[in-house]
């Protein structure tokens, strides 16, 4: 092998991570959720369109048993939001922002969800401007009060 060839092979070789990192690499499997919905809610199909944007899969089942599947799930009636989602052994109540649901995932906490209770203005999914701060709370399915788990 000339020594042109070998520089060349050199330069080759060192750029092949970074054209891994442009065309190659692989993006992270989607983060597979269920969220169930009143029939009529609108609000809530954008909110599973904001999710998918972000690295989500969401199956949306509509359903007139939400409030029984939230209160099963540990959320208590005064903090529901307006769809229930299960995402790893997680449930995510309401309009929750994506970063908070990947903190709950990656912290692991012993909690059975989070929850944002009712429709918060510019919450995802929501029309209008974020009018205050956002009070995301930890349930349990124990009967432990909810405690905040993020603010956003």
């Amino acid at each position: 092998m000339k020594r042109r060839e070998f520089v060349m092979l050199l330069g080759a070789a060192a750029s092949a991570p970074a054209l891994l990192a442009v065309h190659g690499a692989r993006a992270a499997p989607p983060i597979q959720a269920t969220l169930y919905k009143n029939p009529q809610c609108s609000c809530c199909e954008g909110y599973a369109q904001y999710l998918e944007k972000n690295g989500f899969k969401v199956d949306v089942k509509p359903t007139n048993d939400l409030a029984e599947i939230s209160r099963k799930a540990g959320v208590p009636e005064d903090l529901e939001g307006c769809h229930t989602m299960f995402v790893g052994s997680y449930v995510v109540d309401g309009h929750v922002p994506v970063d908070v649901i990947r903190k709950l995932l990656a912290e692991k906490p012993a909690i059975a969800g989070i929850t944002l209770p009712g429709m918060p203005s510019g919450s995802p999914g929501m029309t209008g401007p974020k009018t205050e701060t956002w009070t995301i709370y930890a349930v349990t399915k124990d009967g432990k009060p909810p405690k905040v788990f993020a603010t956003v």
